[in-house]
């Protein structure tokens, strides 16, 4: 099975500080408003609570722009998450908020610790060490659908570490440590033993 990726959430300008990115919309599902998920928490029953109120990442010519949406209900279907909104009543609304991120409020992520969950701004800056040697220092971490990726500032130049446990099995705020556990050739080049032919 592979290993769940760790969250490293960043605040958007138009969403404000504090605020947790948790899933995004896919595409509509059924004829009464229904959209399915793709969940970006390991704790959904915490987070997609009826009632809960999540805040909109869409593009500015949007309809959505600006606007937020309340949960009235979580249902699973074939092991899919799809969500009912107050303010999406039917199949046109659905359609029309696909491709949207949902992102909540940092009270309301307050309310339940997340494990794996951690802002950009508490990574950046980080030492990256493996075997207690530091290897580089976290410079920027990049989003994306399956999994979260840090940039790695190392001697040599950049390196893109996946942000998944099997690699990023410890950070430690406190500490100010990301340790990793890279494959080989991911920090350094591998050495080529085949010998020159004669």
């Amino acid at each position: 099975m592979a290993d769940a990726p760790k969250r490293a959430q960043a605040p958007r300008p138009d969403i404000g500080s504090g605020s947790l990115r948790v899933g995004r919309l896919t595409k509509p599902h059924g004829l009464k408003g229904g959209v399915k998920l793709e969940l970006f928490t390991d704790n959904p029953d915490l987070r997609f609570t009826p009632g809960s109120v999540f805040h909109l990442q869409v593009p500015e010519d949007s309809e959505w722009f600006g606007r937020s949406v309340t949960l009235r209900e979580l249902r699973w279907f074939n092991t899919q998450p799809v969500g009912f909104f107050d303010e999406v009543p039917d199949r046109t609304g659905a359609e029309s908020i696909v491709r949207a991120i949902l992102w909540i409020d940092e009270h309301a992520v307050a309310e339940g610790t997340e494990e794996n969950a951690w802002y950009d701004s508490q990574l950046v800056g980080l030492s990256v060490r493996r075997d207690g040697v530091e290897v580089g220092v976290v410079s920027e971490v990049q989003h994306f659908p399956a999994q979260d990726l840090l940039t790695v500032k190392t001697v040599q130049g950049s390196v893109l570490v996946p942000f998944v446990e099997a690699i990023v099995p410890r950070v430690d705020l406190e500490a100010g440590v990301v340790e990793v556990t890279p494959p080989a050739g991911l920090f350094e080049e591998i050495p080529d033993d085949t010998p020159d032919p004669a």
